[in-house]
């Protein structure tokens, strides 16, 4: 007999618990990552992310959990659903509250759901919770983003809709060296990555790489007002606070990457990263004044230096940006699932999602056109 219980903040959890059944090698499901959102204020009800964290337990024993989010708006998911939200509104209908499984502020594919059960028999659990959930908060519908293959099985199987995107990411062939990388390279595109790497020499900026415990506070305050600078130059600020990168640092600092760019003694960028045992993921930028080709030194060729160095199979960057093909970023498929509640609603984006898969799958084939590599 399997219970299901609902968790409001993942400290009710704990961290024995959530680590057991998620691992701790994929840094976006581990407990440290999701509590520090929490903790950290940046995911809270106030900013329009209510946790609802599933727990399933068999004789009083947890067996599997999943992160769920009550939602009231679409920010910070990186799978864009403006649209369908405008189409309720037409229609006199409230999209929003909406329920989603995702890893918020964060576009990295990886697990969804935390077990050593299998997923197609934990699904329909999950299904029933999230159904009841809707009629409980009157939620439009449920999605799940940047889920892996076996979630994707699973939910096709049960018949949701399952959208397809695409990211760029950077995938190591056993390179010995960033030159040995370049070797792949069309002549004229080689001479344009070492074109921009020399800019970056030109301003006299140098960088540096900075991993787990040698990462100082102080250095994080860096980072983090270089952060909030950059978005603020688009008139926002940043979803993050100060304290998530903090306890970033006191919780899991051996799966943080810190590159500091320097111009005469003095931080002027910075990307932080964090990384698995196969993959390194970029996520998070900012620089204090503007240089030529700063950032895809910072964000980009030193990535791809540190993945060469340690053997790490995976570069994922972040999303969108068609200009990382032109540097060596592959598109790959991206997907995500969903469950509609309003059946007319539900069949009508079901259609749609199939003409867009078709219309993805065309564009990933034109983008993988555009690769920079020799034709041999």
């Amino acid at each position: 007999m399997l219970e299901l219980k609902i968790h409001t903040q993942i400290s009710a959890i704990g961290r024995d618990c959530w680590n057991r059944l998620c691992g701790t090698d994929y840094p976006f499901l581990r407990y440290d990552f999701l509590h520090a959102l929490e903790e950290s204020a940046s995911v809270s009800p106030k900013t329009g992310w209510q946790p609802l964290h599933l727990v399933v337990e068999r004789q009083n024993q947890a067996i599997a959990v999943m992160p769920l989010y009550l939602k009231t708006h679409s920010y910070g998911e990186y799978v864009f659903d403006w649209s369908w939200a405008d189409a309720y509104q037409r229609h006199g209908l409230d999209y929003y509250p909406k329920l989603v499984t995702a890893i918020p502020f964060t576009p990295a594919m990886g697990p969804r759901i935390g077990s050593n059960e299998s997923t197609s028999t934990l699904l329909p659990v999950f299904l029933n919770a999230i159904e009841q959930l809707a009629q409980r908060f009157d939620a439009s519908s449920w999605h799940s983003l940047f889920i892996d293959s076996d979630l994707r099985q699973s939910m096709a199987a049960s018949n949701l809709t399952l959208r397809l995107g695409t990211q760029y990411h950077w995938f190591n062939e056993a390179f010995d060296s960033f030159e040995h990388f370049l070797e792949k390279f069309a002549s004229r595109k080689r001479k344009n990555i070492r074109r921009e790497r020399q800019k970056v020499a030109d301003h006299q900026i140098s960088l540096r790489r900075i991993e787990g415990a040698d990462i100082t506070p102080e250095l994080l305050d860096t980072f983090y007002a270089f952060y909030q600078n950059t978005y603020l130059k688009r008139g926002r600020t940043g979803y993050l606070t100060p304290a998530f990168f903090q306890l970033l640092h006191q919780t899991m600092a051996e799966q943080l990457l810190l590159v500091i760019a320097e111009k005469d003694g003095q931080p002027v960028a910075g990307a932080l990263s964090l990384k698995s045992s196969s993959t390194l993921y970029g996520r998070y930028w900012g620089c204090k004044d503007d240089y030529d080709s700063l950032h895809f030194e910072t964000c980009y060729y030193q990535g791809i230096e540190y993945c060469i160095e340690q053997g790490l199979k995976r570069f994922d960057p972040g999303a969108q940006g068609e200009h990382k093909i032109q540097r060596g970023f592959q598109p790959i498929e991206t997907w995500s699932g969903h469950w509609i509640r309003h059946p007319g609603f539900a069949e009508a984006i079901d259609k749609a999602m199939e003409q867009e898969r078709a219309a993805m799958r065309d564009q990933i084939n034109e983008l993988t056109s555009w690769l920079p590599f020799r034709k041999d």
